[in-house]
Protein backbone atom coordinates (compact mmCIF):
# COMPACT_ATOMS: atom_id res chain seq x y z
CA UNK A 1 0.00 0.00 0.00
CA UNK A 2 2.34 2.43 0.69
CA UNK A 3 4.56 2.17 -2.41
CA UNK A 4 1.46 3.38 -4.23
CA UNK A 5 0.08 5.84 -1.99
CA UNK A 6 0.99 9.49 -1.18
CA UNK A 7 2.60 9.85 2.14
CA UNK A 8 -0.24 9.36 5.31
CA UNK A 9 -2.33 8.31 2.97
CA UNK A 10 -2.15 4.64 3.94
CA UNK A 11 -5.10 3.56 6.54
CA UNK A 12 -4.26 -0.10 6.71
CA UNK A 13 -4.23 -1.78 10.50
CA UNK A 14 -1.44 -3.25 11.46
CA UNK A 15 -1.12 -6.25 13.71
CA UNK A 16 -2.33 -4.61 16.49
CA UNK A 17 -5.43 -3.22 14.95
CA UNK A 18 -6.13 -6.45 13.47
CA UNK A 19 -5.99 -8.60 16.73
CA UNK A 20 -8.51 -5.17 18.01
CA UNK A 21 -12.17 -6.90 19.82
CA UNK A 22 -14.26 -5.06 17.19
CA UNK A 23 -12.02 -6.44 13.94
CA UNK A 24 -13.07 -10.11 12.95
CA UNK A 25 -10.34 -11.27 10.33
CA UNK A 26 -10.37 -14.06 7.24
CA UNK A 27 -8.27 -15.43 4.77
CA UNK A 28 -8.73 -17.41 1.98
CA UNK A 29 -6.15 -20.48 1.27
CA UNK A 30 -4.49 -22.53 -1.72
CA UNK A 31 -3.59 -26.07 0.16
CA UNK A 32 -0.85 -24.29 2.38
CA UNK A 33 -0.55 -21.25 0.90
CA UNK A 34 -2.24 -18.20 2.01
CA UNK A 35 -3.93 -16.23 -0.84
CA UNK A 36 -6.07 -13.39 0.27
CA UNK A 37 -7.18 -11.61 3.58
CA UNK A 38 -9.55 -9.34 4.37
CA UNK A 39 -11.15 -7.80 7.90
CA UNK A 40 -14.34 -6.79 9.14
CA UNK A 41 -14.24 -3.40 11.27
CA UNK A 42 -17.40 -2.91 13.53
CA UNK A 43 -18.38 0.53 13.75
CA UNK A 44 -19.76 2.75 16.58
CA UNK A 45 -22.52 4.02 14.65
CA UNK A 46 -23.91 0.45 14.16
CA UNK A 47 -22.27 0.19 10.63
CA UNK A 48 -19.21 -2.15 9.70
CA UNK A 49 -15.71 -1.11 7.59
CA UNK A 50 -14.21 -3.72 5.28
CA UNK A 51 -10.19 -3.00 5.82
CA UNK A 52 -6.98 -4.87 5.27
CA UNK A 53 -8.23 -6.42 2.03
CA UNK A 54 -5.00 -8.01 0.19
CA UNK A 55 -4.20 -10.96 -2.17
CA UNK A 56 -1.30 -12.47 -2.95
CA UNK A 57 -0.04 -11.95 -6.54
CA UNK A 58 0.13 -15.04 -7.44
CA UNK A 59 -3.33 -15.73 -6.85
CA UNK A 60 -4.37 -12.29 -8.42
CA UNK A 61 -7.84 -12.73 -10.45
CA UNK A 62 -8.48 -16.30 -9.31
CA UNK A 63 -11.65 -15.86 -6.96
CA UNK A 64 -9.82 -15.42 -3.31
CA UNK A 65 -10.91 -11.59 -2.79
CA UNK A 66 -13.81 -12.60 -3.58
CA UNK A 67 -14.47 -15.27 -1.40
CA UNK A 68 -13.42 -13.13 1.16
CA UNK A 69 -15.36 -10.51 0.68
CA UNK A 70 -18.62 -12.64 0.16
CA UNK A 71 -18.06 -13.36 3.56
CA UNK A 72 -17.14 -10.33 5.09
CA UNK A 73 -20.89 -9.52 3.37
CA UNK A 74 -22.18 -12.43 4.95
CA UNK A 75 -21.05 -11.64 8.30
CA UNK A 76 -22.08 -8.20 8.47
CA UNK A 77 -25.71 -9.31 7.22
CA UNK A 78 -25.63 -11.97 10.36
CA UNK A 79 -24.42 -9.44 12.24
CA UNK A 80 -27.42 -7.07 10.95
CA UNK A 81 -25.09 -3.96 10.12
CA UNK A 82 -26.92 -1.84 7.70
CA UNK A 83 -24.04 -0.38 6.13
CA UNK A 84 -20.66 -1.73 4.82
CA UNK A 85 -18.29 1.33 3.69
CA UNK A 86 -14.51 0.99 2.83
CA UNK A 87 -12.17 3.63 1.87
CA UNK A 88 -9.67 3.19 -0.88
CA UNK A 89 -7.50 4.97 -3.30
CA UNK A 90 -7.07 6.28 -6.08
CA UNK A 91 -5.26 5.17 -9.55
CA UNK A 92 -4.31 2.40 -11.87
CA UNK A 93 -3.15 -0.21 -8.90
CA UNK A 94 -6.51 0.33 -7.46
CA UNK A 95 -8.55 0.11 -10.27
CA UNK A 96 -8.60 -4.36 -9.77
CA UNK A 97 -10.37 -3.77 -6.18
CA UNK A 98 -12.27 -1.13 -7.20
CA UNK A 99 -13.81 -3.39 -9.81
CA UNK A 100 -14.32 -6.05 -7.41
CA UNK A 101 -16.49 -3.91 -4.82
CA UNK A 102 -18.15 -2.25 -7.95
CA UNK A 103 -19.28 -5.85 -8.79
CA UNK A 104 -20.62 -6.83 -5.44
CA UNK A 105 -23.09 -3.58 -5.32
CA UNK A 106 -20.75 -0.67 -3.42
CA UNK A 107 -20.93 2.55 -4.32
CA UNK A 108 -19.30 5.73 -4.22
CA UNK A 109 -20.42 8.02 -1.76
CA UNK A 110 -19.53 10.06 1.39
CA UNK A 111 -16.82 9.76 3.46
CA UNK A 112 -17.65 8.12 7.06
CA UNK A 113 -15.96 7.19 10.36
CA UNK A 114 -12.69 9.26 11.31
CA UNK A 115 -11.63 9.82 7.11
CA UNK A 116 -10.71 12.68 5.84
CA UNK A 117 -11.19 12.96 2.02
CA UNK A 118 -8.34 13.76 -0.14
CA UNK A 119 -7.51 13.92 -3.82
CA UNK A 120 -6.15 10.45 -3.54
CA UNK A 121 -8.95 8.21 -1.60
CA UNK A 122 -12.81 7.53 -2.42
CA UNK A 123 -15.25 6.01 -0.39
CA UNK A 124 -17.66 2.96 -0.94
CA UNK A 125 -20.77 1.84 0.60
CA UNK A 126 -22.94 -1.42 0.49
CA UNK A 127 -26.61 -0.90 2.19
CA UNK A 128 -27.45 -4.42 3.43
Amino acid sequence: MHANSPPGSVFALDLSGLKAATVTVWSAWAGERIASIGALKMLADGSAEVKSMRTHPDFLRMGAAAAVLEEIVRAARARQVRRLSLETGCGPEFEPALALYLRYGFRSGERFADYEPSAFNQFLHLDL
